[in-house]
């Protein structure tokens, strides 16, 4: 099995195209070899934003470096494979963003054998990780539960009135912070936690099954909703208009998805978070190319991982998206497009809100 996926991890064009998943993108020659090794695909980021960025970067710091692409499409021991035909091949570092974090303490264990160090990217790994780089996530989830909270106020609710939390999957390290992060606000907001889910694979249509159970269950005492992303927003969108629940309480994200700053604009969502990612991409890809050249690297700061590891890290600020600060924030950097956004059916929106 495991010779069967290396020989799938390997396929892919010198274009940056993918295969199953996988591919292979050069910047220029063959004197370091980076692998990127990205999670999954239902979180549209990583396909349009974090893998072209990257290797743009990797090819703008060195363009003698080549980069090979996998991903795991939300599978640990595909991942796993594809690390061991990373090592075969010769990659020189690994550009890690983890579907299991704890898992992936195999990847690193066995790659740093072969003095090849792994910089983990969005998501820490456990194991002895060379480099972190990724965005403060509890703040995140207090940006989060901030704006939650407020708008839970504003809507009238009082003490005592439920909120429904709908964290990320369990495997993935970054979703026990944003939960961690969220509950700091809303535990001390006097509001009651109905019910929480930790969604397994970050899956849409799980987070619409969970919020049609808790609508079932709580009816008209939900007030409010805590989602970790902008995917499983519209699950919970999905479920709350199927259940005819008007008007909708406050729902949040993450991860600025155009779907999701089109439901914040029709008042669908109240808040997504946005995470630069072209910064995150290349200063991770900075960074590779100096461990593949062999140099020494250090952070802004440090984070432990739970294998007790001390990591030298970079970590970016998150902003939050409001209906508010569009136009400043996605489509001013160019994370977004005004024209990807303003469909005609979001037109109308977009003019209210100055998206142009």
């Amino acid at each position: 099995m495991l010779a069967l996926s290396g020989l799938a991890a390997c396929g892919g064009s010198s274009s940056g195209g993918s295969n199953n998943g996988t591919g292979s993108s050069q910047a220029g020659g063959s004197k370091c070899k980076i692998a990127l090794m990205l999670p999954e695909t239902k979180t549209t980021r990583y396909e349009t934003a974090d893998k072209p960025d990257f290797i743009a970067a990797v090819q703008q710091a060195d363009s003698s470096c080549k980069v090979d692409y996998y991903n795991a499409d939300q599978d640990s021991t595909k991942q796993q494979s594809q690390a061991q035909t990373a090592l075969t091949n010769g990659d020189t570092v690994l550009v890690l963003d983890a579907v299991d974090g704890k898992a992936a303490a195999k990847i690193v264990s066995q790659a740093k054998q072969q003095n090849v160090p792994t910089l983990a990217y969005d998501r820490l790994a456990s194991g002895p990780v060379a480099y972190y780089v990724s965005f403060d996530n509890q703040k995140v989830g207090q940006l989060q539960g901030t704006a939650l909270v407020d708008a839970m106020k504003k809507n009238g609710a009082k003490p005592g009135d439920g909120i429904v939390m709908i964290n990320g999957s369990p495997t993935d390290p970054n979703a026990a912070q944003f939960k961690a992060g969220a509950h700091s606000v809303i535990d001390k907001s006097g509001f009651k936690v109905l019910r929480e889910f930790d969604t397994t694979d970050w899956d849409p249509s799980t987070a619409r099954q969970e919020m049609a159970q808790s609508i079932t269950s709580f009816g008209s005492k939900i007030k409010g909703v805590y989602v970790a992303n902008d995917g499983m927003a519209a699950g919970v969108v999905a479920a709350l208009q199927a259940a005819h629940v008007n008007p909708l309480p406050p729902v949040t994200g993450q991860d600025a998805q155009v779907d999701g700053i089109q439901r914040i604009l029709a008042g669908q969502q109240t808040v997504t978070i946005y995470k630069a990612i072209k910064p995150e991409a290349t200063k991770a890809a900075q960074v590779a190319v100096q461990l593949a050249k062999g140099q020494s690297v250090s952070g802004d700061t440090t984070v432990k991982n739970d294998s007790g590891n001390t990591v030298q890290a970079t970590l970016l600020t998150p902003v939050a998206v409001t209906r508010s600060n569009v136009e400043s924030t996605v489509v001013k950097d160019g994370f977004l497009t005004a024209s990807a956004i303003c469909t005609p059916q979001y037109q109308k929106y977009c003019q209210k809100y100055g998206v142009h």
